[in-house]
C-alpha cells in the first residue's frame, strides 16, 4: 500500500542503511544520527536578545563585509517574496532581509534570526543540510524532513572562511506555491553568487595590506595572499586546494614564488592567472576595459597584471575603449 503522508516516505527512504541519494542521506542522517521524528517537530525557539548579540559579536568582522552583499542579493529577490537569511556555521540565523508585507509568515515558519536550523534542530532543510555537507543545496517542498516545512523551497550556498573553514550558509527561502523548481534554480545561482563575493571580500579584509594574487580554478575563483616581503600568509579554500597547502587553520608564510614559480618561468598559479587575464581578453575582443569589468577588477588593476605577467598590449590586438 503506497504511502500518502509525508512522513512515512521520509521514514520508508531512510530505513537502509545504505541511501542511495543525498536527500535519503539526510534523511536518515535526521532520523538515526539526530533522533528526530518526521511527524513530530519540536518548537522552534529562538536565542535570547543577549545571546544573539554575543554571537554577532564573535562574527562582527564578516557581518560587516557580508552586509551590503545581503543588501543587494534582498533587492533582487524582494519583488518575489523571499526571505534573505545569513547563519553561523552552527545554524544561527544571525541577519535576515524580509519584506514586511512577508515578516509575519517567515516569523511563523520559524524563519527567524535567532532560530536554529542546523539539521541537528530541523532535519533536512536548506540551511542544516548545506552546513552538513559543505556543498550548496536547494531542498524544494516535500524534500524537507519535517513535514511542517513542507511548504517552503530553501536556496542555501556555503561560505568558507580565510582560514579554509566553514563561517556559515546563506540562504533564500520562499513559501510560495507558485515557485517552480525552475525558478529555485535562477536563484540557487544568484545565492551561490552571493556566496562567492562574501567570502572574497572577507578574505581580502582579512589581510589589510597584503596583495591579493587571483586566479580561476575550476570555476571558483583562488586567492592567495602576499605580504611585503613576498611571503604567502593566506590562501582560500580554492587556492589551498590547488596548492595542496593546509587544509584549513593559519597558513605555515612561505616564499610566494613556490607557489606562483620563478620570475623566470610562469608555472603554477601564475601560470593559471596568465591564462585566466588572455581568456578574458580574447572574450572581451581584444577590449581590456571590458576584460577588467568581466574579471571583476579595474582597468588599472588590469594593467598591472598584464604587465606582471608578460602580456603585452598587442596581444590579441587590444584595444583601450
Amino acid at each position: 500500500m503506497p504511502e500518502h503522508r509525508h512522513e512515512d516516505r521520509v521514514a520508508r527512504a531512510s530505513a537502509s542503511p545504505g541511501a542511495v541519494t543525498r536527500l535519503a542521506a539526510s534523511w536518515r542522517r535526521s532520523m538515526v544520527k539526530h533522533g528526530l521524528d518526521p511527524a513530530r517537530a519540536p518548537q522552534i525557539e529562538a536565542l535570547t536578545a543577549r545571546e544573539l548579540a554575543q554571537r554577532r559579536e564573535k562574527l562582527d568582522g564578516f557581518l560587516t563585509v557580508a552586509r551590503p552583499q545581503l543588501d543587494q542579493l534582498f533587492q533582487l529577490v524582494c519583488p518575489t517574496g523571499c526571505n534573505v537569511l545569513l547563519t553561523d556555521a552552527t545554524g544561527i540565523v544571525l541577519e535576515q532581509r524580509v519584506n514586511d508585507g512577508d515578516a509575519a509568515t517567515f516569523r511563523e515558519w520559524g524563519l527567524w534570526t535567532g532560530t536554529d536550523w542546523s539539521e541537528g534542530a530541523e532535519g533536512t532543510n536548506g540551511i542544516g543540510t548545506c552546513l552538513a555537507e559543505g556543498r550548496q543545496v536547494t531542498i524544494h517542498r516535500e524534500e524537507h524532513f519535517y513535514a511542517r516545512n513542507t511548504g517552503l523551497s530553501c536556496m542555501d550556498a556555503p561560505i568558507w572562511g580565510p582560514d579554509g573553514r566553514l563561517v556559515g550558509a546563506l540562504d533564500v527561502s520562499s513559501a510560495r506555491s507558485d515557485h517552480t523548481e525552475r525558478w529555485n534554480a535562477l536563484i540557487a545561482a544568484q545565492v551561490a553568487q552571493s556566496a562567492r563575493q562574501i567570502e572574497a571580500a572577507f578574505f581580502r579584509a582579512s589581510f589589510p595590506g597584503a596583495r591579493i594574487v587571483t586566479a580561476q580554478t575550476d570555476g571558483i575563483e583562488a586567492l592567495v595572499a602576499v605580504d611585503r616581503d613576498d611571503l604567502a600568509i593566506g590562501a582560500n579554500r580554492a587556492a589551498r586546494r590547488a596548492f595542496g597547502l593546509e587544509r584549513e587553520g593559519a597558513l605555515r608564510p612561505r616564499p610566494a614564488s613556490d607557489l606562483f614559480g620563478r620570475e623566470d618561468e610562469v608555472t603554477g598559479f601564475e601560470r593559471a592567472e596568465r591564462a585566466a587575464v588572455i581568456r578574458a581578453l580574447a572574450r572581451a575582443e581584444g577590449n581590456v576595459s571590458a576584460a577588467a569589468r568581466a574579471l571583476g577588477v579595474g582597468r588599472a588593476t588590469l594593467y598591472r597584471r598584464m604587465q606582471r605577467l608578460g602580456i603585452s598590449e598587442k596581444t590579441g590586438r587590444l584595444s583601450r575603449p
